[in-house]
């Protein structure tokens, strides 16, 4: 991977990991992730080009335990374009990886998806991972919490450098806004507020 495919690795894993495909990402695809990935970890970033376009990436790291003689090597991001699924792309980035891995002295390759992800846990099975361990990643809408929304109230009405009289909260509300007797409490628990 070249400094020149950051912005096309970019864009197609913005179309690849969405959040309503995948609302609990633990981890946010962004573009400050994948430049650290980059900056920390080149030799272990690929990309698969078809007709000088990239159609698929791998982004690695190798992770080192203090007092461990183990050395892991962890995939942390694969993607393919998704015309392209089941065309081998995703096969080669992985062994290409794994050669790499081995190279710097890993002894163990991890991946991770979510469990219902099966296409992505089919797909790791058939290139040799194994011993699968679920682990539960929790989500927590905060835009029913009562502080998110009096920070979203005072950014839609910023205060004003000299209030006039009409302009300014009665003395009885508390800052931002919420009267005593205002519902600000969340309502049933729910895992997405669209």
């Amino acid at each position: 991977m070249e400094l020149e495919d950051l912005a096309a690795v970019f864009a197609l894993g913005e179309r690849i990991f969405t959040a309503d495909r995948w609302p609990n990402l633990y981890r946010t695809w962004d573009e400050f992730e994948l430049i650290q990935i980059f900056g920390t970890d080149t030799e272990t970033c690929l990309v698969a080009e078809c007709n000088d376009q990239v159609v698929g990436f791998a982004l690695g790291t190798l992770i080192e335990k203090r007092r461990s003689a183990w050395t892991y090597g962890y995939l942390l991001w694969l993607g393919v374009e998704p015309d392209l699924s089941r065309s081998g792309v995703g096969k080669r980035l992985v062994n290409r990886l794994t050669e790499l891995f081995i190279a710097r002295g890993a002894r163990i390759m991890l991946a991770d998806t979510e469990s219902d992800n099966l296409p992505a846990v089919n797909f790791f099975r058939r290139q040799g991972f194994t011993n699968e361990t679920e682990h539960v990643y929790l989500a927590k809408n905060l835009t029913q919490h009562p502080e998110y929304v009096r920070r979203r109230r005072s950014l839609a009405h910023p205060p004003s450098s000299d209030p006039s009289p009409s302009d300014a909260a009665p003395a009885h509300l508390p800052p931002g806004g919420i009267s005593p007797g205002d519902d600000a409490s969340p309502g049933q628990p729910h895992e997405h507020d669209d």
